[in-house]
């Protein structure tokens, strides 16, 4: 795995999640920035899918690659999910539900580590 894309992509989302949570706090439906931010994030969990499954291939070590793989376009999938569903919601809750969507980037992205690693 390309570790400053894995860690960039953390620090993104955590900033993306403390950003929602301050919309949330202050009752406000998200905002086009905070929109761009994911779109940042969303590129590069793309781009991390690319290397992963090229590094998967290439790879000798014993990597189960059904959960790798799994992994990597679950974490593509949260972000776009959660956004839809926070802007659907007109309420604070919208806000809140894509900042529990960025938090699950991070915890995704351990995963990711620890399947590579092991």
């Amino acid at each position: 795995m390309f570790e400053p894309l894995t860690w960039a992509l953390v620090a993104l989302s955590l900033v993306a999640m403390v950003f929602a949570i301050v919309l949330a706090a202050r009752d406000k439906r998200i905002n086009w920035t905070l929109l761009a931010i994911l779109g940042v994030i969303e590129v590069g969990l793309l781009a991390q899918l690319v290397i992963g499954i090229v590094q998967l291939a290439g790879t000798d070590r014993d990597v189960s690659g059904v959960f790798f793989v799994g992994y990597l376009i679950g974490g593509l999938i949260v972000l776009p999910l959660g956004a839809l569903w926070a802007l659907a919601e007109s309420s604070r809750w919208g806000a809140g539900a894509l900042a529990f969507a960025c938090l699950v980037i991070p915890v995704v992205e351990q995963r990711l580590h620890v399947i590579w690693t092991t």
